[in-house]
């Protein structure tokens, strides 16, 4: 009975491996437009419609719909909220986030592709008091993304970002890097650092360390994609030294028209 059981569990995976369409893997078909918490040069294609849910620390749920409208241009709406996951009060958060992208440059040979944009939707428990999340929202922002032909692929990102969660004193232009290494068809690793320039102040939720976050995507289907993240592997957080949190992602993609 345990080697019919894992026969079938092989051949399952096998089918989805051969079909796999998500972001992750040599094999992916659609782009990311983050990596953990950082946007990249991505976007969807037109046509295309994204539901992403990252599921986080505290009970927090956050939903992302997004859809490509034209050709190089995505608008996306998002919700969620704290403690959803667990027991007592849920608080969802005061308003939805809402995000758009328009990409400038096309990725060449010589020059990498070049997007700009707005993220209201920040991640994390909501903080009244300051008008923030624990992790803010990117806000206004440009992002590149270049390609590599890399033992598979090697994805090398930066982002420059204004978030308009200013409340806590801290409201200054940010940088955050990244890259994702492809592990074979259906697997990638992402890595990515988030300076944290506008969380570093007393009255901040940041050390001043900055944000080290990793994590890793496995297209599991046609347009699905499973991750599974580490944040804040620096310790960071002011106010605990805990280890890194623990997150998991669920995308799926489709293409409607």
């Amino acid at each position: 009975m345990k080697k019919l059981i894992l026969t079938g569990i092989l051949l399952f995976s096998a089918v989805f491996n051969i079909y796999s369409q998500g972001t992750a893997g040599e094999k992916a078909k659609f782009e990311y437009r983050y990596l953990i918490d950082m946007p990249t040069g991505g976007i969807l294609e037109k046509g295309a419609v994204g539901l992403t849910t990252d599921i986080l620390p505290d009970g927090v749920l956050v939903t992302t719909l997004e859809a490509g409208v034209f050709e190089n241009v995505s608008f996306g709406i998002s919700y969620g909220g704290s403690n959803l996951i667990g027991s007592g009060k849920v608080e969802w958060y005061k308003l939805p986030g809402v995000n758009f992208r328009v990409r400038i440059l096309n990725e060449t040979i010589l020059l990498p592709a070049l997007t700009l944009g707005f993220d209201s939707q920040g991640k994390g428990v909501y903080n009244n008091d300051v008008k923030r999340y624990a992790i803010k929202s990117p806000g206004f922002f440009a992002a590149v993304s270049k390609n590599f032909d890399f033992l598979g692929y090697l994805s090398l990102h930066g982002s420059i970002n204004y978030s308009l969660e200013g409340k806590d004193g801290d409201n200054f232009v940010n940088i955050r890097a990244g890259a994702e290494k492809t592990l074979g068809s259906s697997f990638s690793l992402l890595i990515e650092y988030d300076f944290a320039l506008n969380d570093n102040k007393s009255a901040s939720f940041g050390d001043g360390k900055g944000y080290l976050n990793t994590g890793i995507r496995w297209s599991v289907g046609s347009g699905l994609t499973i991750g599974f993240d580490l944040r804040d592997l620096l310790s960071n957080k002011s106010e605990t030294k805990n280890a890194a949190d623990r997150a998991l992602r669920i995308e799926f993609i489709k293409t409607i028209f």
